[in-house]
């Protein structure tokens, strides 16, 4: 039996995680200030050097509208300089916006998804 298809009006705006390792914050930091830049608009969240909510590694998160999506995650693709990035759509459902809703930038990363099953304050 099909499954009934998702309105994309539904879509409130956009949450892009950019993962790194020690290793890898300069390329993070980079990407951060030249997002910054380039789109101010965008609303960067704060560094996160130890797993938070379903995000198993460290990571910064950036909020976007729907009208920015197509200049952003373009950008992403061309300047993500190796790092994984999860792009995902903010609806009224956070486990489906991280799973089946997910565009993943690079490798994706194995999400601890029962964090969002346990209700509201997940990053």
């Amino acid at each position: 039996m099909a499954e009934a298809s998702a309105d994309p009006y539904v879509i409130k705006g956009y949450h892009a995680h950019l993962y790194y390792t020690p290793d890898t914050r300069p390329v993070a930091a980079r990407l951060r200030a030249a997002i910054e830049e380039r789109f101010p608009q965008a609303r960067i969240g704060n560094w996160h050097d130890e797993p938070v909510g379903p995000h198993p590694t460290a990571m910064y998160q950036v909020a976007f509208t729907v009208e920015e999506f197509p200049r952003l995650v373009p950008w992403l693709m061309l300047n993500r300089e190796g790092l994984d990035i999860l792009v995902h759509p903010l609806t009224d459902d956070s486990v489906a916006d991280h799973t089946r809703f997910a565009l993943w930038l690079g490798a994706p990363l194995q999400l601890r998804v029962e964090v969002l099953r346990k209700g509201p304050g997940t990053v």
